[in-house]
């Protein structure tokens, strides 16, 4: 269940503060918890445990966050100078204390590509990190590894949408890999499945296109805690008369 920041930090971190930070690499990271699989086309679930930072509807030109003096726009984001369509974002924190094994929102075929950092090294993540669980808020100051950190960039096409979704994997300073768990290409994934892992730090984010099929209603609160598989992000209210509203 959602909850927010206050809720979250006071539930899984704080029983843990007294923990070396060997220890919860050693025995708490890499957790991959059972968790039930729900599969529903009327909703996009949470990709991947963490805080929600943004959630916002940009043209592909558009800036997805006001970085200041960088710009990070949809296109810059999927690395795709071509990229037509007006989207929902969903920005996702993974912290050091969040489950690290992101599943798929929404039923399809999943192709990804690995992209290299717009600069020598990654950014480091830690001053996002340090803002959510010290003070228990979002800087959004802080997120300018948002566009130069390697990135993952996964396409989902789904045929009950008629069309592709994408989901950005971004690394953090210290990342050893994104690690996707199949590397064939074009594998067929069902709703809530298990499809990589980002070890050590790391942002994911949800970018569906906006079309004249659908509605896209937006479901949990900025700065609220998500579960992967768990957690309903957007209601699809299909247009068409395939089943679902």
């Amino acid at each position: 269940m959602a909850q927010s920041i206050e809720e979250w930090v006071a539930a899984e971190v704080r029983g843990l503060s007294d923990k070396s930070p060997q220890w919860l690499a050693e025995n708490h990271f890499f957790r991959d918890p059972r968790r039930p699989r729900y599969v529903d086309p009327r909703f996009f679930y949470a990709p991947a445990d963490g805080i929600l930072l943004y959630q916002r509807k940009v043209k592909p030109d558009e800036q997805v966050v006001d970085l200041k003096s960088v710009d990070y726009t949809l296109r810059q984001a999927l690395r795709d100078p071509d990229y037509q369509q007006e989207s929902l974002v969903i920005g996702i924190f993974m912290t050091f204390f969040d489950v690290h094994t992101n599943r798929i929102p929404y039923g399809g075929y999943l192709k990804y590509r690995l992209l290299d950092p717009v600069a020598t090294y990654n950014l480091p993540m830690i001053a996002m990190e340090n803002s959510i669980l010290d003070d228990l808020r979002i800087d959004l100051s802080t997120a300018a590894y948002l566009r130069q950190n390697q990135r993952m960039v996964s396409t989902v096409h789904s045929p009950r949408l008629g069309g592709n979704y994408h989901m950005l994997q971004i690394a953090d300073y210290d990342v050893d890999c994104i690690l996707p768990y199949r590397l064939k290409q074009n594998s067929a994934y069902r709703q809530g499945e298990r499809f990589s892992q980002i070890r050590y730090g790391s942002q994911v984010e949800l970018v569906v296109p906006l079309s004249d099929r659908y509605e896209l209603e937006v479901l949990q609160p900025d700065g609220w805690h998500v579960k992967a598989g768990l957690d309903p992000l957007i209601r699809v209210h299909h247009k068409g008369t395939d089943g679902f509203k």
